[in-house]
Parts: C-alpha cells; sequence; structure tokens
C-alpha cells in the first residue's frame, strides 16, 4: 500500500502563518517517519487561512529538514509561470535532494483573481496554452532539445542527475488526456472535484496506453480524511474543517480554521445543513478500522496505484494522530 500526504498548510483560528509553516514541517517529518511515501505542499495566493503560496520555499526547508521522504508541489499553478523559471527552481531543488522531487503541475489561478492578475496578465491565455506551456517545461527538465528548439542553447542549470519527476494534478478530462499524453502520471483531485472522477481516471489509463505502448500510467488518488480513536471524535474534529468551509464559501473564516468548541456552536441554516452534509460525504471519516476500510475501498475503486491524503484541523496534534492512525493500519509491517 502506498500512501502519501498533500498539505494545505492550514492557519488554526488564533495561530499566525508562521506557525502554520513550522506545523507543516512537523507533518513531514512524521510522515516519513510513519513510511508516507511523498509529502507534497500546495500553492494558494491571498486565500485566508491557508499559509503557503511559494512551495518551492517551503520544500527547500522541508528537504534541509527530512532525509529520504519524496517532497513536491501540489501543484505549481504553471499558467501563473514561465516554465524555465520553473525547471530552474525545481532542478536545484533535486540538485539540493537527489531522486527526492516531485514537480506537480496544475492549472488552476489558486486564488482571487486579484491575485491572478497580479501575478500574471494572460492567465486565461496560458490556460489555453498549458499543452505547449508543459512540453516547454518538459523539455528543459529533460534536456531534450528538439532541432530548431529557439531555446536549444538554454541549460536549466544546476542540472541534477536525476531529473523532478513531473506530475499532472487536475479534476477534468483535459487534465487526464494532457497527463495521458504526455506520458506522466496523475493525480486526480477528489476532495476538491465536484465530480466522483472514476471516468476520469479510466480515460487518463486508456489514453496513456494507446499514446504509450508499453509504458504504464500511474494514477494517485487524492481525498481528504480524518481518522481518530473513535468514530465519533473523528466526526467531531472534521465538524472544524466543515465549518470552515461553509465559513469560506460565505466570504468568512478569515481567521482560520474554528476550533472543535467553536465548531460545535456553530449555527447552521437549513441550507448549510445541506451543504454540511455534501461536504462530509467527500470526506472519510471514522476510527482506523473505519478509515481503513473506505481507504481500501476508493483506491479498488479507482483502480489508484496510491492514495494521497489531505488533512485539515484546528489542532496539529489530531491532524498528525490522523496520519499516525491510518499508518498503523496501512503502512505497519
Amino acid at each position: 500500500m502506498k500512501l502519501s500526504v498533500i498539505d494545505q498548510s492550514p492557519i488554526a483560528c488564533g495561530r499566525t502563518a508562521k506557525e502554520a509553516l513550522m506545523e507543516s514541517m512537523k507533518l513531514a517529518q512524521e510522515a516519513e517517519r510513519l513510511g508516507y511515501k511523498r509529502y507534497w505542499i500546495a500553492e494558494h495566493h491571498d486565500l485566508p487561512g491557508l499559509a503557503c503560496s511559494a512551495p518551492e520555499v517551503m520544500l527547500g526547508f522541508i528537504g534541509g529538514q527530512t532525509n529520504s521522504i519524496r517532497i513536491g508541489s501540489g501543484a505549481v499553478l504553471l499558467p501563473h509561470y514561465k516554465p524555465y523559471k520553473v525547471a530552474e527552481v525545481f532542478n536545484m531543488l533535486a540538485t539540493l535532494f537527489p531522486d527526492r522531487i516531485d514537480l506537480g503541475i496544475g492549472r488552476a489561478p489558486g486564488g482571487s483573481a486579484e491575485a491572478t492578475e497580479a501575478l500574471s496578465s494572460h492567465f486565461l491565455q496560458n490556460v489555453w496554452k498549458l499543452p505547449e506551456l508543459v512540453d516547454e517545461l518538459l523539455t528543459f527538465l529533460n534536456g531534450d532539445f528538439p532541432a530548431q528548439y529557439e531555446y536549444s542553447k538554454l541549460s536549466a542549470s544546476p542540472v541534477p542527475k536525476i531529473s523532478p519527476t513531473p506530475w499532472i494534478l487536475g479534476t477534468s478530462e483535459r487534465s487526464a488526456e494532457l497527463a495521458a499524453k504526455k506520458g506522466i502520471g496523475y493525480n486526480f483531485g477528489y476532495f476538491m472535484s465536484e465530480n466522483d472522477g472514476k471516468e476520469i481516471v479510466q480515460k487518463y489509463i486508456d489514453t496513456f496506453k494507446r499514446f504509450k505502448d508499453g509504458a504504464a500510467p500511474e494514477v494517485i488518488i487524492t481525498t481528504s480524511a480524518i481518522c481518530a480513536e473513535t468514530s465519533d471524535q473523528a466526526h467531531e474534529i472534521a465538524r472544524c474543517s466543515i465549518i470552515w468551509g461553509i465559513q469560506r464559501e460565505k466570504g468568512q473564516g478569515k481567521n482560520g480554521i474554528p476550533s472543535i468548541q467553536e465548531a460545535a456552536e456553530y449555527r447552521l441554516t437549513v441550507k448549510e445543513q445541506e451543504r454540511a452534509a455534501k461536504m462530509e460525504e467527500k470526506l472519510i471519516i471514522g476510527n482506523p478500522k473505519e478509515v481503513k476500510e473506505k481507504i481500501l475501498e476508493f483506491r479498488e475503486a479507482y483502480k489508484a496505484d496510491e492514495v494521497m491524503i489531505n488533512t485539515n484541523t484546528f489542532s496539529i496534534a489530531d491532524r498528525i494522530r490522523s496520519y499516525r492512525f491510518i499508518a498503523s493500519e496501512l503502512l505497519s509491517p
């Protein structure tokens, strides 16, 4: 069983962004100790309650505080950036931390319209050009320049002995087809999709085999899970994340994830109760045995090679305990 971590570096109510980033480092260290395969950190811009706007900075920090776990971006939002610069950054990380770097690539804006405009004046055009941007990025990473390539004399230095491993992250058929046609791994973000995604993942597998005869597609499915000693405790902890999600949809939640007590006292309208129920349906919640069973069913349903887990809680202790409980059921010898 291969399990990994995707971290959004959430800020708990009453705490600071620096504290959230330090907690992310602790989570990466614990994930390595527990046997998780990789730790990825997300990119968000000007979104209250989320601390990481620059995964490449955190990866340099976390890489120096860990020894073996693969680390990567989940994802670099490529339409904001020039492929050459992204290749330089991740080649440098791969030079510092050999055979440990993943480069997850996404197309989402990762923030508000204002933040998107501040980052890139041509974001929407670059979204449509993503296949070309990915081609350019892969060319710089591989150093395999076709004849007459306009940047053939450039090197995305420093050039590591082992290149970063690219992945496409997405929730649509377009992202699945792009990953398949480029012959790279695909991470379906179930936890942030309105669709269950089984057909999308199958599209990736079928298209990959058609374009890359003899090679094997690689699928990661990302879900949210909260595990505690008892099912009741898990649901109590999960309510913090659910209430925070509802607050953010209303333009609130700027103070971060509410505490268990604050979440319990938060009054929902009838419409919000329906929304909360839908949010809960997307989560894997329960005691260790229940969560183990649900993750195994989830992996089988999606034909996934690996399951990546996102866990947002008010307390870092609850977050780490959740990953520990899951590891004890699925990663223990």
